[in-house]
């Protein structure tokens, strides 16, 4: 069979310092940095441009532009800092606010507890069920992950573009048009390439997901 590669427009949100910059870092090169600097913007790498996206509090409208056609998003929050959990709603309103689905659906968002390497440090007991938080409020899985010691990073892309696939192959379906791939999105108008993931190499399931949800959407999702 032949191998097509995808192009995905995939947002990384959240509170400044949670991890976002160090999620891309770890997933595109396998690499972890002790230094933060807060960054804006795009950060570019060989053949892959990553959409960093910062906090609505210091560049305020700017957050539409970067959501433009995007396909999915992952929110994070940093689990040794209650505030930043507190504020997942808030960039989970703000995405949802500003990009859909063309049928009007939210377009699939995976929840990630980072830093879950300083659990020690952390606020567990202070959070409530993450499943049910997350079902509750649209997204499609969640993962507790750290970028220091690459904990789920890989697993919790994989369901979002598993879930990104899935509502693709379904509007395909219902247009009429299915097919095994789609046509390619233009890299200059700003799309993240997700490397060495291979859809029709993957199984519909993912083993040990016990944080990502069936694929098919919700109602009201």
């Amino acid at each position: 069979m032949m191998q097509h590669e995808r192009l995905l427009k995939v947002l990384v949100i959240g509170d400044l310092g949670v991890g976002k910059t160090s999620i891309i870092k770890r997933y595109v090169h396998q690499v972890f940095s002790q230094h933060y600097r807060a960054t804006i913007g795009v950060d570019f790498a060989l053949k892959v441009l990553n959409w960093d996206h910062r906090t609505v509090e210091r560049y305020g409208n700017m957050t539409r532009v970067y959501y433009r056609e995007a396909v999915g998003a992952l929110v994070v929050f940093d689990m040794t800092r209650l505030s930043t959990f507190q504020a997942v709603l808030k960039w989970k309103g703000d995405l949802d606010s500003k990009v859909a689905l063309s049928n009007g659906r939210a377009v699939p968002a995976v929840l990630l507890a980072n830093k879950c390497d300083q659990r020690r440090h952390g606020l567990c007991p202070k959070l409530p069920k993450l499943e049910n938080f997350s079902r509750e409020y649209g997204f499609v899985g969640w993962f507790e992950t750290s970028a220091k010691d690459n904990t789920n990073i890989d697993a919790a892309i994989t369901c979002l573009v598993k879930n990104i696939m899935y509502v693709e192959e379904e509007r395909a379906l219902t247009d009429g048009t299915a097919t095994t791939t789609a046509g390619k999105t233009d890299p200059e108008g700003g799309v993240l390439v997700l490397p060495h993931f291979d859809y029709n190499r993957q199984e519909k399931g993912l083993s040990g997901c016990s944080g990502c949800s069936s694929l098919k959407p919700r109602d009201g999702d």
